[in-house]
């Protein structure tokens, strides 16, 4: 019986990001993700990412400004699209088989922390400035659907890390991180083994085990 079929978006930058992407690719190679990763893809030609699936042996897929979504998916022969570290909105692909990780819980202070501007860095100086302020008192991070509309699929697993007072923004994101290395391999499986779904079109149809929701 053939694996699922896996395609991952993983922005990087030309010195660093990737990690996630590498994270998965290490948990298909001792079955925690029984899945076949066919290609990775970044908008950054030469860089960590590619450096990453060369190491891996990965097929890299280079997104140029007028790639189109559906094509890369379909010539790499995938069911399944994970972002994982991407940094660009995403038009035309199925919401049912497209799924991402993002490094805040999208559920906290109305979704502040989703959204136009909410990526790599910025997103952890906001929940830093907002536990200060007060607000919050955990970060984490969300999985869910990925839909027309900036972060507001339906989330099917959020994981919540405490904040201690004297974080820095680089703390912080090391933390959620390591939380992020610890799950995204455990939850993808489940995804692409369809365990968790949803319609594509109405939130009321997201199904997910119970006992897995971590929020």
């Amino acid at each position: 019986m053939s694996k699922p079929k896996l395609i991952i978006f993983a922005s990087g930058t030309t010195d660093s990001g990737g990690t996630g992407f590498e994270n998965l690719a290490e948990a298909q190679k001792s079955g925690v993700l029984d899945a076949d990763i066919v290609a990775v893809v970044s908008n950054h030609e030469h860089g960590a990412v590619r450096d990453r699936a060369d190491k891996l042996g990965v097929p890299f897929v280079f997104f140029a400004s007028d790639a189109d979504y559906k094509k890369i998916v379909a010539d790499a022969g995938a069911e399944w699209v994970a972002l994982s570290g991407w940094f660009k909105i995403v038009h035309g692909l199925d919401p049912q088989r497209t799924f991402n990780i993002h490094p805040a819980l999208l559920s906290q202070l109305g979704g502040r922390f989703g959204g136009h501007g909410m990526y790599g860095a910025h997103i952890h100086e906001a929940v830093k400035a907002a536990f200060e302020a007060g607000e919050i008192s955990e970060s984490g991070f969300t999985m869910h659907f990925v839909t027309d509309e900036l972060d507001r699929g339906p989330a099917f697993f959020e994981h919540r890390i405490p904040l201690r007072t004297g974080m820095s923004t680089e703390d912080i994101q090391e933390a959620v991180q390591a939380a992020e290395h610890e799950w995204q391999p455990k939850i993808t499986n489940m995804v692409v083994h369809e365990e968790i779904s949803w319609d594509g079109k109405d939130p009321a149809t997201l199904v997910i085990p119970e006992g897995v929701s971590d929020r």
